[in-house]
C-alpha cells in the first residue's frame, strides 16, 4: 500500500519472521555466536530463551540458512504435543515415513537415519521452537534422545528455544538431568534505545527507503511503547506508515506514533501485567502456591550456586591480583636496572660529545680568527705599498730637479771666463768690524 509512496521495495516491518532482515544487534550478534560455536563443536544440547518477540525465530532462521548445506535439519514449531506425537513429528521433518509403527519401531528408524547421517559425514540439528510449552514427559524424551551418540560424538544435536520460562522448568528438580547435559546457554533480552534506534533505520535501507522517514523523536516514542522489542516496533512502524501514507506525510512524527498508539488501546504493547493476570495465568491457588515454591527453591538453588561463584571469582582474582603485582614489581625493577645502565652509558657518550664540542668550537674559533689577521696584513701591506710609490715619485721629481740643477750649471760655466789660480798662500782673513755702544 505505502511502499511506491515511500520509495520502498518490500514492506520494511512485516511481523513473519524473515532472515533477510535480521539485525545484528550486540545481544543477538553474542547470540549468534554462541550458537554457532555449539554447532561447530557439535555440543549436544544448545539452550536459547528470550523475551516473546525478542526474535529468537529470526536468529533460528538466519543460523540454518547458513549451515543448511552442512547439516540435515529438523525443526518443531508446534510443541503442544504427546512425547510420542513428538517422535513421530522429528520423523516427519527429517523427511522419514516410518509408516504405522510404535515408539520402539520409530526410535530404531530415527536411530538407523542418524548412523547414515554419520557414515555420509554430515551431522543432524533438532530444533524445538517455543520448547517452554512442552510437557515433563516430552521434555524427558528429548532428553532420552541426546543418549543416540557414537564412541565420542553425538549423533543427534538438539538445539531448545522458548521464553524464559523454559530456563526456570529446567532448573527444577524433575528435570535435573536435562538441565546438566546443556552445553550452551545464551539469551536474548530486549533492545535499548540506540538499538532501537538502528533497528528501524537498519530496517528502512534494507527495504529502499530514507533514513528521515522516521524523526528522532518519533522514535524515541516507539521504544517507550516497545520496550524494545522488535515484533512491537515492527507493529507501530507498520501502522504508522500506513497512517502517514493516508495522510500523504513525508516523515512519520510523534503525532502519528501517538495516534497509533491510542487507536491500538494497548493491544500488542508492552504492559506491565497485574496480580489477578498472574494467578489466572497459574491456574488454581494450589497450582500457584506449588510453582511458586518451586521457583524460590529454584532461586535459592541458583543464588547458592551464584556465591559459591562468586566466592570462587573473587578468590582466584584475588591470587591472580597479587601474582601480577609480584610480576609487576619484578619488572619494575628490571626496568629501572635497564634504565639506570641506559642513563650510564647515555651520560658517558654525552661527556664525550662535549669534549668534542669544545674542540670543534675551538677550531672554529681559530678558523674565524684567521681571516681578521690576514685582512690586517694586507691593509699593511697596501699602506707601506703606498708610502713607497710616495717616495719613489718624490725621489723621482728629486733626481728630476737635481739633473735639471746640473744641467743649469754646466751651461754659466761655459759662459763665466777662466779666472785665475789663486794663490797657494792664503790670504789674512778679515776680521768682522764690530760697533761698541755704551749705555
Amino acid at each position: 500500500m505505502y511502499e511506491s509512496f515511500y520509495g520502498f521495495t518490500i514492506k520494511p516491518f512485516l511481523l513473519a519472521p524473515n532472515p533477510d532482515f535480521f539485525y545484528l544487534s550486540p545481544k543477538h550478534e553474542n547470540a549468534l555466536t554462541y550458537l554457532e560455536y555449539g554447532l561447530m563443536e557439535r555440543l549436544g544440547f544448545i539452550l536459547l530463551t528470550g523475551e516473546i518477540g525478542t526474535g529468537k525465530t529470526t536468529l533460528i532462521r538466519y543460523i540454518l540458512n547458513k549451515v543448511e548445506a552442512e547439516i540435515d535439519t529438523a525443526v518443531i514449531y508446534n510443541t503442544n504435543v504427546s512425547s510420542d506425537q513428538l517422535l513421530s513429528m522429528i520423523l516427519s521433518e527429517f523427511e522419514i515415513d516410518p509408516g504405522v509403527v510404535g515408539k520402539a519401531q520409530t526410535l530404531d528408524i530415527l536411530y538407523r537415519f542418524l548412523i547414515e547421517t554419520f557414515a555420509k559425514n554430515k551431522r543432524a540439528l533438532l530444533v524445538i521452537d517455543e520448547a517452554q510449552n512442552l510437557s515433563r514427559d516430552a521434555l524427558e524424551e528429548v532428553r532420552m534422545l541426546s543418549n543416540i551418540q557414537s564412541d565420542d560424538q553425538m549423533l543427534l544435536q538438539i538445539m531448545l528455544v522458548g521464553q524464559p520460562e523454559l530456563k526456570a522448568r529446567l532448573k527444577g528438580s524433575d528435570l535435573a538431568q536435562l538441565n546438566q547435559r546443556i552445553n550452551v546457554t545464551c539469551h536474548l533480552s530486549a533492545l535499548t534505545l540506540d538499538e532501537t534506534a538502528g533497528y528501524i533505520a537498519f530496517r528502512l535501507v534494507k527495504a529502499g527507503g530514507k533514513l528521515e522517514i522516521f524523526t528522532p523523536a518519533a522514535v524515541d516514542l516507539i521504544y517507550k511503547a516497545s520496550g524494545g522489542i522488535p515484533r512491537t516496533i515492527n507493529l507501530l512502524c507498520d501502522t504508522a506508515l500506513v497512517y502517514g501514507f493516508a495522510d500523504e506525510l513525508p516523515t512519520i512524527d510523534v503525532p502519528v506514533i501517538e495516534q497509533v498508539i491510542q487507536d491500538r488501546e494497548g493491544v500488542g504493547l508492552v504492559q506491565e501485567p497485574s496480580a489477578q493476570g498472574i494467578l489466572t495465568a497459574l491456574g488454581t491457588a494450589g497450582e500457584a502456591d506449588e510453582m511458586i515454591v518451586q521457583r524460590l527453591k529454584s532461586l535459592e538453588s541458583s543464588l547458592s550456586k551464584l556465591q559459591m561463584q562468586v566466592e570462587w571469582q573473587v578468590e582466584e582474582l584475588e591470587r591472580r591480583a597479587q601474582v601480577f603485582k609480584d610480576d609487576l614489581v619484578k619488572r619494575f625493577k628490571e626496568l629501572y636496572t635497564q634504565e639506570r645502565h641506559r642513563n650510564d652509558k647515555l651520560l658517558l657518550e654525552y661527556a664525550k660529545i662535549k669534549e668534542k664540542y669544545a674542540a670543534l668550537q675551538k677550531e672554529w674559533n681559530e678558523k674565524k680568527a684567521a681571516p681578521n689577521d690576514r685582512n690586517e696584513l694586507i691593509a699593511k701591506t697596501k699602506e707601506v705599498i703606498a708610502v713607497t710609490k710616495k717616495l719613489q715619485d718624490e725621489n723621482t721629481k728629486l733626481k728630476e730637479a737635481y739633473l735639471a740643477l746640473k744641467k743649469g750649471n754646466v751651461r754659466e760655466k761655459k759662459k763665466q771666463p777662466p779666472q785665475e789660480e789663486e794663490s797657494s798662500i792664503p790670504s789674512p782673513q778679515k776680521k768682522p768690524f764690530r760697533f761698541w755702544f755704551k749705555a
